[in-house]
């Protein structure tokens, strides 16, 4: 189960809407081995497009140094459908980059977004459930 912070799903929910009418990227960052996302950085999509993203490498630098700096790992990647159901594209399958990854999909396309989370290993999808929780302070 992945613990989502009712503050990151705020967060990832208003980049999903500023992006439009492309579809917005960014990545999540958790303690290792932990459950709970700590935080979202919002990452510019290089592709442009409404259909498919490329989260911009320069963000990806910059978010990967600053998760090193607090202690955390990158364990993921968002990014919306505006179009469709939050569910991988085959596109989205393909370009999977590591199977210990969360992949977090917005879908816009309903009206009310609407988020999943997914495992994608060796092609095979598998959903997870996400619990959004209260924001705790450390």
């Amino acid at each position: 189960m992945l613990e989502l912070p009712e503050a990151v799903y705020g967060e990832i929910i208003g980049h999903s809407y500023d992006g439009l009418p492309d579809e917005a990227c960014g990545l999540v960052a958790a303690a290792p081995r932990s459950p709970r996302i700590e935080r979202y950085y919002p990452c510019g999509n290089a592709a442009e497009s409404a259909r498919l993203y490329t989260v911009e490498p320069r963000d990806h630098l910059r978010a990967d140094r600053d998760a090193d700096d607090h202690g955390w790992e990158i364990v993921g990647v968002v990014h919306s459908h505006t179009h469709t159901v939050a569910y991988p594209s085959p596109t989205d399958v393909a370009q999977a980059p590591d199977p210990s990854w969360h992949y977090l999909i917005v879908s816009l396309a309903l009206g009310a977004p609407e988020l999943h989370s997914f495992r994608i290993v060796d092609g095979e999808i598998f959903e997870e459930p996400v619990a959004l929780v209260g924001r705790y302070y450390s």
